[in-house]
């Protein structure tokens, strides 16, 4: 049996999944949990690497790793390849004000045309500039910039700060994939270069970038002196780009994950500009693009109405469950968190359509399912209209495994919809890389999904929706 490794390491956790080449299946895994907050030190993630590795049983039969992370996250180095200060993650806000002044200097469409991507608080150009805002001293020793996969990436194959490392802080080993490259608001998906205008300008200077590495590409080969692993290491990907490699995602499928944020993204063979923001213009980790939406508010809908009506998830679902569709007219605008797309951050969630007659509890809760999946399904009609392709919708994520949810999602989304049984998507996106840069063929590993039965279209729940929504003046 041949063996190969794919690691996720989110916000929470870090994941490792090992996995035979030949057939896909799950050999033996490993977890450990990463610190809360907005920012970490990215020691704590090479700590949680190693507990992981262990955890999985070690590497010491494993023929190829590779490493897929949250995206975003600023990890500045040193000349000594030493850690500056802690890592901005992808949910620090403190840098919303400085992505709206590089917005303001370049001009929306610029940044569109040129990154297909408007900055964003979570972006790393934008944590770039306010470190040299705030933090002049800090900024100034930049040597190097990478995101979270890159840094693990290279502590894995050996590098790392001078005198505490085996090959030491070679900055010129740093490397990544276009997915993960693409998502800093400093990197051109298309031509897959650096734009050294907007690193000089957020920074000051220009520092080392991590070169970008293409599919199936080694990062690092294989090293019989490392301790840790012998195998040789792939590129790495961000993590919805390697959540898109783990669900085998073609062109014409089209991701939706209900998390505590809901995405919805698509694997694309052409890439998006959008100047608005709504739509990110990431590249996906197989050479093609990965148009994505983010909204805010999805899973956390269900929770707030699960508490309202004191029961659990299951119990909601069978509430939902016993109502029309159309919920008799109410309709839920879930902005509980203000929203991300559309652009409205100091909204409030509203109900609307409410009466004597409808205002029942089976109502109210089917209204905050469909609520929740047409806000995602405003989403993807944002990718058709930018000429995504959509010919089925896989939804992931643990609200996915929702029965109503499944029946609403088949009836406003208006296209074949298979559920995703639950997995470690990224992980195991990560290890088919793996198996990728390993023998230069896709291992074609099946998922497990549930297609859903053919509902006729509810255009009605949508059309609704969107009333609802301009009742509002937004």
């Amino acid at each position: 049996m041949r063996l190969v490794a794919g690691v996720d390491s989110s916000t929470q956790s870090c994941k490792v999944v090992i996995r035979d080449l030949d057939t896909g299946e799950l050999v033996r895994s490993g977890r450990a949990s990463h610190p809360d907050g907005t920012e970490v030190d990215p020691e704590a993630w090479w700590g949680a690497l190693k507990l992981a590795i262990e955890a999985a049983g070690g590497l010491v039969d494993v023929e190829a790793i590779s490493i897929g992370g949250q995206q975003h996250g600023m990890v500045a180095l040193d000349i000594d390849g030493r850690v500056i200060r802690k890592a901005l993650l992808w949910n620090d806000t403190r840098s919303a004000a400085a992505a709206e002044e590089l917005i303001d200097y370049f001009g929306a469409q610029y940044l569109a045309d040129q990154t297909g991507s408007i900055p964003v608080a979570s972006f790393t150009i934008s944590k770039v500039l306010w470190l040299r805002q705030n933090e002049p001293e800090n900024a100034a020793r930049v040597a190097a910039i990478c995101l979270p996969h890159d840094w693990l990436t290279w502590r894995l194959a050996g590098f790392g700060p001078a005198n505490e490392s085996r090959l030491g802080p070679d900055l010129g080993a740093l490397c990544t994939d276009a997915s993960d490259a693409s998502g800093t608001g400093y990197f051109n998906p298309q031509t897959g270069h650096y734009l050294n205008d907007l690193i000089d300008f957020a920074l000051g200077h220009v520092p080392i970038l991590p070169r970008v590495i293409g599919p199936g590409t080694v990062a690092h080969e294989a090293d019989n002196a490392n301790p840790i692993t012998r195998a040789l290491i792939g590129a790495g990907c961000g993590d919805n780009a390697g959540a898109g490699l783990g669900l085998a995602a073609n062109v014409g499928d089209v991701v939706v994950s209900l998390g505590t944020s809901g995405t919805v993204f698509a694997v694309s063979e052409t890439p998006t500009n959008d100047s608005s923001g709504t739509i990110a213009g990431f590249a996906s980790a197989s050479g093609s693009y990965l148009p994505l939406v983010c909204t805010l508010n999805a899973a956390p809908v269900l929770d707030s109405f699960s508490r309202l009506f004191e029961v659990t998830h299951a119990e909601l679902s069978e509430l939902a469950l016993q109502a029309a569709s159309g919920s008799e007219g109410i309709v839920l605008l879930p902005y509980f968190e203000g929203e991300r797309t559309p652009n409205l951050p100091e909204a409030k969630a509203s109900i609307h359509g409410l009466t004597l007659s409808n205002h029942t509890r089976p109502n109210l809760a089917r209204a905050a399912i469909e609520g929740m999946i047409c806000g995602l399904a405003d989403g993807l009609s944002a990718l058709l209209v930018a000429g995504v392709s959509c010919k089925r919708v896989i939804l992931i994520g643990g609200a996915a495994m929702n029965p109503a949810v499944q029946l609403v999602a088949a009836e406003v989304f208006g296209v074949e919809v298979v559920v995703a049984l639950e997995g470690e998507y990224v992980a195991d996106g990560a290890a088919r890389q793996a198996a990728i840069s390993l023998t230069k063929t896709d291992p074609g590993w099946r998922i497990e999904t549930v297609e859903l039965a053919p509902l006729t279209p509810r255009p009605s729940i949508l059309e609704n929706y969107r009333k609802a929504f301009e009742s509002q003046g937004f």
